[in-house]
């Protein structure tokens, strides 16, 4: 699940990965529950992630799924029909953020059977360029994307739950990546976020590991 402002009312949303948009009123959009409105989206089966970003120059906010597809938003706070892209096989994780520094959000994907990450640039139109694919571990299944090593380029981080690492690609310029550096994690790493939690300023990254019931924190040197 993700939190976004989806419709042109700037009210906060819940987006759930089943596809649905709950919208909240407007006297009290801290009270979720009871006060909210349901709308579903049809998808392709077997739905994992999602990731919010403004795909086209409307710059209203979009649902990306990890079909992967993109639903445009319209003024009312409703819905265009998917528009899917091809991805590798078993997408189970993604991100919206711009990576090659023209303002406009690009979709990273992590493609879980087909050991991969791809990118697809966003065009500048709504439309997204074919994937750009590199080479990941067994089974890629999270990805977060974020600076880090302090270049001012989105960097791509990710967990690779059957080689028990997380990998992170850094930024050469243009949307493109270098290969992975790995890091060792415990078993079946999952999850993946990037934060500083120590107070140096750099970015730290947790994930979960599934198998081992545990939480692992790589602090940045």
């Amino acid at each position: 699940m993700s939190i976004a402002t989806v419709n042109p009312t700037l009210l906060s949303q819940i987006l759930k990965v089943t596809t649905s948009v709950f919208f909240s009123t407007q006297a009290t959009a801290h009270l979720l529950h009871k006060q909210l409105t349901q709308r579903v989206f049809g998808l392709t089966m077997w739905q994992w992630s999602m990731s919010i970003g403004t795909a086209n120059p409307t710059l209203l906010s979009q649902i990306l799924t990890v079909t992967t597809s993109v639903f445009f938003s319209t003024q009312h706070g409703t819905f265009t029909a998917q528009t899917t892209y091809s991805t590798g096989v078993w997408p189970s994780g993604v991100a919206a953020i711009d990576v090659n520094s023209d303002s406009k959000p690009d979709i990273i994907v992590a493609n879980s059977n087909s050991n991969n990450v791809g990118v697809l640039l966003n065009t500048g139109s709504g439309t997204f360029t074919a994937q750009t694919t590199y080479s990941i571990g067994i089974g890629p299944v999270s990805v977060a994307v974020v600076d880090v090593n302090r270049d001012n380029k989105p960097d791509i981080v990710v967990t690779s739950e059957g080689s028990n690492n997380v990998g992170v690609l850094l930024n050469t310029g243009n949307g493109a990546f270098a290969a992975q550096t790995t890091y060792s994690s415990s078993s079946y790493p999952y999850g993946v976020a990037v934060v500083d939690v120590n107070g140096d300023s750099k970015p730290d990254i947790i994930a979960t590991n599934i198998n081992s019931n545990s939480v692992g924190v790589l602090l940045a040197c």
